[in-house]
């Protein structure tokens, strides 16, 4: 799933498979990612730096297995070699072999493997089971770099979703939780506890069970209707409201998203919750949209604030705005007031 996994299944693989001294791993799958290296004992992270298997990088020879002594003339040119002294002398090794994995002509991962002379040079029926494990780490790191990037893309939409007001919960089609924002977990404990109690205990209460009953009702429909095409209207299957049975300010809108181009794969459970009163308070509070929160806002108010969620400083938008730093603070503090947000954070999510 990532480097770490890799290299730890690496090593795993190569210790039951071949007999080793020392494990070494260089990774670079794209020029503008960091370099990657990962050894079994403490070797430098320049060793695929030195010649010569820097210029054999570089060359036009792009084999798979490469022993370290067949980048020398002989074995005694090998053995009087920095290569040799510096790093296999240094940690009793004698032979040594190094896989090596190309794209579009650049070397993007290196795993090398040596060992002791007690253990002997690599034998024939020990390159040949080296080869056929080439296309198994081959395949590994082709879904190495995919996986780093969705894991990316995934953890920045988590860091935006923290920041959101809005609770928000994802779901796998087994109904296990993928995800749920600090909102999420302080509105299920409201859900369980009441508004008093959640403020007293830690937000750790699961997923409420009437949530999950709607989420297995819509998940039947979605299954039925894929069987039977137009048994259903589209939004009743991707769409359902749940409400807390005795507090009716407490609900949830549970969407059907499928995150994946796959036809087969089923969809995830996007669950947007809200708390239609502030507080607790038992009096129901709308919930205003874009538009309503603005028409509560003077010219004045809403120009201020347009230049807040751009991102400007209190001093760039005095100066956008053409008004002085007392008054710019001044309708900000209006603008917090009308909408009922505590912060910049909170009033570029409600503006959005």
């Amino acid at each position: 799933m990532d480097v770490n996994s890799f290299w730890r299944a690496t090593q795993q693989l190569l210790a039951t498979a071949i007999s080793n001294r020392v494990i070494g791993l260089t990774l670079q799958p794209s020029p503008v990612l960091p370099f990657v290296a990962r050894w079994t004992r403490p070797i430098s992270r320049d060793f695929f730096a030195v010649e010569p298997l820097k210029s054999y990088a570089a060359g036009p020879a792009r084999k798979k297995l490469v022993r370290l002594s067949d980048l020398f003339p002989n074995r005694n040119c090998f053995v009087r070699s920095f290569l040799y002294r510096h790093y296999l002398a240094a940690h009793k090794c004698a032979h040594g072999v190094i896989l090596f994995f190309w794209k579009r002509r650049r070397l993007i991962c290196g795993i090398a493997i040596m060992r002791t002379a007690r253990q002997g040079d690599f034998s024939p029926a020990e390159m040949k089971l080296l080869r056929q494990l080439y296309p198994q780490f081959q395949t590994a790191l082709r879904r190495l770099g995919p996986l780093e990037r969705e894991h990316s893309v995934r953890m920045d939409f988590e860091e935006f979703l923290s920041r959101l007001p809005t609770p928000t919960i994802v779901l796998r089609w087994n109904l296990k939780p993928i995800y749920q924002n600090p909102a999420a977990r302080e509105f299920c404990a409201v859900w369980e506890k009441g508004p008093e109690e959640a403020k007293r205990t830690k937000a750790t209460s699961p997923i409420p069970s009437e949530i999950l009953d709607r989420c297995r009702v819509l998940k039947e429909r979605w299954t039925n209707a894929q069987s039977q095409p137009g048994s259903g209207s589209r939004r009743e299957l991707k769409e359902a409201e749940v409400h807390h049975p005795r507090v009716p300010h407490l609900g949830a809108t549970i969407h059907l998203k499928k995150l994946k181009s796959a036809c087969m794969a089923p969809p995830h459970f996007v669950i947007k919750c809200e708390n239609l009163c502030r507080n607790g308070d038992q009096s129901a509070r709308l919930v205003t949209s874009h538009l309503r929160a603005c028409v509560r806002l003077t010219r004045r108010e809403r120009e201020v604030a347009q230049l807040a969620c751009e991102g400007r400083s209190n001093k760039e938008i005095a100066c956008d705005a053409r008004l002085s730093l007392p008054m710019v603070k001044k309708h900000l503090h209006a603008v917090f007031r009308k909408l009922e947000v505590p912060s910049r954070s909170r009033l570029v999510a409600m503006m959005l």
